[in-house]
């Protein structure tokens, strides 16, 4: 029979039970922000579902290893919204077992628990009342099946490496083997998942040496498997320095949208998520994308091809293009002769065996078009085919507060077999309606054989207006369509109210891209790439919040590398530029912002 918990034992486990026992008034009323409504029809429950009973008690020793039940009574009738966030630690290759009777949870363990082991039992957003479907805000119960409970904790966060937004649903693992290969073989020593905000909290945990891991765990069996998780890990061994006490608020329940609180708690550790290069090289997946276009897909990157070809044309005939990791590849055809609807493509390349060697591979991949697809293309619909759906399509842009670094920005949805470029033509009138012609400068991008930046020989002033002219028939596509004219207008934005932020760049070391981002992190205002000591213009900005990314690339390879965990490498360090007032730089009306950045500071290298 198990044993209750001392006094002492519960003054450890009030940051729990302040959740759902003690202070459940005071936790229904930070949780909700407003419970008025309109008379009609009575006042709307909006008070979630609390715990008024727990057996056994949580703190409870001695607990049995087989056949045991964890009972939890609610005020009122619940049921079980989301079964995978009742989460054991350690776990078991079995999820608890959990079922719902009259007013209460009932949790029961599949396989028997191992002895004198502290375990915790997070419910997390599992449980909703049946009326409203109020969500439980959560609850961590504590047992061990040994004669004491384990009593240090440690914190962190969860975050991608490329955008280091928070990682939300991530498992963090403790090890105490500290073999590389004990992630990929053995579940964990103890493991929590990551909130809304990247943030965990591993409690009542041994004084003792670990690794420490988190995994984007794809099946949920608490086990990493590089083929289809993301990972991320500390370089060295660590050790929790914090016990668990009655005034700890890292290990208190909050609401995800109390911003003030849950940035004020302490994080201990940060560890960047990323995908290691699959250790199998095969073609993942094949598709027809059109007429005369299909793509490719390989699980590893840097794809090694020998040869391809569609059966019935000529190598020649076949334009493709890798992404950047050289993990995709796109496919067109430039052939004017009929197009099967099963097109037939042979890709000859060094594919992994079954005894991990890459050895060369003929496939054969059968690409069907798609039924819909196939009625666009049919003779009676050509007959019908209006004239824009005969056009070479393409999109020229000239952004103002961008025209003088990008220039005009032109990208095909098709690529093109014939490009007069010469034919463009480029004028700009003064400030007193003067025209004036002027020459481009024509640049493919280098990862992407549609898109091409044009760039005027002139310099670009205040009250000039800049146009740029495609005129007809100047390109024509892959499906044989040639473009139609177009005209795009610009002139530099002329706002007194708009300001200017100059960065500047010392101990450049390395390759590193700069980047400008909106409040919202999702759009790159403007971007460098830096070899050297330099100051960086970000003109135009609107008052606002904005922040400085900053991207190491040291191999000077144009992407962001990946990590290896067996070689203990980490991904390519991504940063946020942290300014007086935090990670975004408040940006005033009609100002001129001056801002220094030391590359070996940033990346801790000092």
């Amino acid at each position: 029979m198990w044993s209750e918990p001392t006094f002492d034992m519960r003054k450890y486990l009030l940051p729990l039970l302040s959740a759902a026992l003690v202070l459940v008034p005071l936790m229904l009323s930070h949780s909700c922000a407003n419970t008025t409504e309109s008379p009609s029809g009575g006042a709307k429950d909006t008070i979630p579902p609390y715990i008024v009973d727990i057996r056994p008690y949580p703190g409870a020793t001695d607990f049995p290893r087989e056949k045991a039940k964890i009972i939890f009574k609610f005020n009122e009738y619940v049921s079980i919204k989301n079964q995978k966030s009742i989460y054991l630690s350690p776990p078991q290759s079995k999820q608890p077992k959990s079922r719902i009777s009259g007013k209460s949870l009932v949790v029961s363990f599949e396989e028997a628990l191992e002895p004198n082991t502290t375990y915790t039992l997070n419910l997390g957003d599992a449980i909703a009342d049946n009326n409203e479907n109020n969500i439980f805000p959560g609850f961590t119960y504590v047992f061990s099946t040994g004669s004491q409970i384990d009593s240090m904790f440690m914190t962190g966060m969860v975050q991608d490496c490329n955008t280091l937004l928070p990682a939300k649903g991530a498992t963090v693992m403790l090890y105490k083997d500290h073999r590389d290969s004990a992630v990929l073989l053995t579940r964990p020593y103890a493991a929590a998942k990551t909130d809304d905000w990247g943030f965990f909290v591993l409690p009542f945990i041994q004084d003792t040496l670990y690794r420490l891991y988190a995994v984007m765990d794809a099946d949920g069996n608490n086990i990493y498997d590089p083929d289809q998780d993301r990972i991320a890990f500390l370089d060295s061994l660590i050790r929790p320095k914090w016990a668990v006490a009655d005034t700890v608020p890292e290990l208190l329940k909050y609401d995800m949208k109390d911003t003030l609180g849950c940035e004020e708690r302490r994080v201990e550790h940060t560890l960047s998520l990323f995908r290691e290069k699959p250790s199998k090289q095969f073609i993942k997946n094949k598709e027809r994308t059109g007429l005369r276009s299909a793509y490719v897909s390989f699980q590893a990157p840097n794809a090694w091809i020998d040869s391809l070809w569609f059966a019935g044309f000529r190598a020649d005939e076949v334009i493709s293009q890798f992404n950047p990791t050289m993990d995709s590849l796109e496919l067109w055809l430039n052939s004017r002769a009929a197009v099967p609807d099963t097109m037939h493509l042979f890709v000859n390349y060094r594919k992994t065996d079954s005894t991990g060697v890459m050895k060369p591979e003929l496939e054969h991949l059968k690409l069907p078009i798609d039924p819909k697809l196939k009625r666009t293309y049919s003779r009676t619909q050509r007959r019908n085919l209006k004239h824009e759906d005969t056009l070479c399509r393409f999109k020229l842009e000239a952004k103002p507060e961008r025209i003088e670094q990008y220039g005009f920005e032109l990208e095909f949805e098709q690529p093109v077999i014939s490009a007069d470029f010469d034919s463009l033509r480029f004028r700009y009138l003064n400030p007193k309606q003067k025209e004036f012609k002027g020459k481009v400068t024509v640049v493919r991008d280098s990862l992407n054989l549609r898109r091409y930046t044009i760039r005027p020989d002139v310099q670009f002033q205040q009250g000039f207006e800049y146009f740029l002219k495609v005129p007809h028939r100047a390109f024509r596509d892959v499906n044989g369509y040639y473009s139609d004219s177009t005209e795009v207008k610009v002139s530099l934005p002329s706002d007194d109210r708009l300001s200017v932020l100059n960065v500047i760049v010392s101990g450049v070391d390395g390759k590193y891209i700069v980047d400008l981002l909106d409040e919202k992190l999702k759009d790159i205002l403007r971007s460098y790439t830096v070899e050297s000591d330099r100051t960086l213009a970000f003109p135009y900005l609107k008052e606002g919040r904005y922040c400085l990314r900053i991207t190491s690339d040291l191999n000077r390879n144009g992407i962001i590398d990946t990590g290896s965990m067996l070689d203990h490498r980490q991904p390519e360090q991504v940063k946020f530029v942290m300014f007086k007032s935090g990670k975004f730089l408040e940006v005033p009306p009609s100002a001129e912002i001056d801002q220094e950045i030391s590359i070996p500071k940033l990346f801790g290298n000092e």
